[in-house]
């Protein structure tokens, strides 16, 4: 229950409509949407492994382009990769890299829940600083994940794509609106997606919507868009409210002392102002 990530693909699935043609990573959304021979998928859907996902989109999209060449395929099916952040920013890196370089004509989105949370909440690079996960536990020796969160969205527009955005589920017609946005962009598209998993971070169902909007508006995950190398923020704030609003209602994080909140909040406030330079520069 309150699970963010299936409301998410409800959402993405909602502004992609029916032509597509979806290959989904192993993960949570896989598992509940494909139990044996059946499935909740209404559009052509394949499940692929953790690490091929963009590897088997690039596969179907070159198909598509050399059937419309020879005049056997003529509708305009947009390809879609779905994972989960351990499935992007780890396991499935390198497939991912690999096809927004080539630039094939495809959206990927990443469900992010910051771990592995379809396996037992094992931390994956896209964990925050000290999150408590089963393989980075908070203890007398150990403030939990002790590295910074991978910017999954700064290495893809790295590769000088056409479009990258970041959304959430708490803000619905903001996602759908990018998601409409890379329908009909011509090449690749990376759209990261913050997904609560209310049993990943440990706090009430009803509460996934409020973490959501809490995340963007302490500036912990800001929703922006990068089109063509300029960047839009998309939400802005007079003052950005304080991390520990974010943090409290979230039991990864109840061990954390009055420091590592501090020096978390210095971070996020760093890290803001940053973007906001990107923004303000033009770049």
């Amino acid at each position: 229950m309150g699970c963010g990530e299936a409301l998410a693909v409800r959402l993405v699935c909602k502004a992609l409509g029916r032509n597509v043609i979806i290959a989904n990573a192993t993960g949570c959304m896989e598992i509940v949407s494909s139990q044996l021979q059946a499935t909740s998928w209404e559009v052509p859907w394949i499940h692929t492994l953790f690490e091929n996902t963009a590897a088997v989109a690039s596969g179907i999209e070159a198909g598509i382009k050399s059937l419309s060449r020879k005049g056997k395929y003529s509708r305009k099916t947009k390809v879609v990769a779905m994972g989960g952040d351990g499935g992007t920013a780890d396991i499935g890196f390198q497939a991912l890299s690999g096809a927004l370089e080539r630039g094939h004509n495809f959206i990927y989105v990443c469900f992010d829940n910051e771990a592995y949370m379809n396996t037992g909440i094992q931390r994956s690079s896209a964990t925050p600083f000290g999150a408590s996960t089963t393989t980075s536990p908070a203890g007398k020796v150990s403030i939990g994940q002790t590295t910074w969160k991978k910017n999954l969205p700064a290495i893809a527009a790295a590769h000088d794509i056409p479009y990258v955005a970041t959304a959430c589920h708490s803000y619905p017609f903001d996602l759908m609106n990018k998601i409409s946005k890379a329908i009909d962009v011509q090449g690749p598209s990376y759209i990261h997606v913050l997904s609560v998993c209310p049993t990943g971070w440990r706090l009430p169902p009803d509460l996934a919507i409020r973490a959501g909007r809490l995340a963007v508006q302490t500036g912990f995950f800001p929703l922006y868009e990068i089109e063509k190398g300029k960047y839009t923020l998309n939400f802005d704030f007079p003052q950005l409210r304080p991390i520990e609003d974010y943090f409290k209602i979230q039991g990864r994080f109840r061990h954390l002392t009055k420091d590592n909140i501090a020096e978390i909040q210095q971070r996020v406030t760093e890290k803001y102002a940053e973007l906001k330079g990107k923004i303000t520069s033009g770049k």
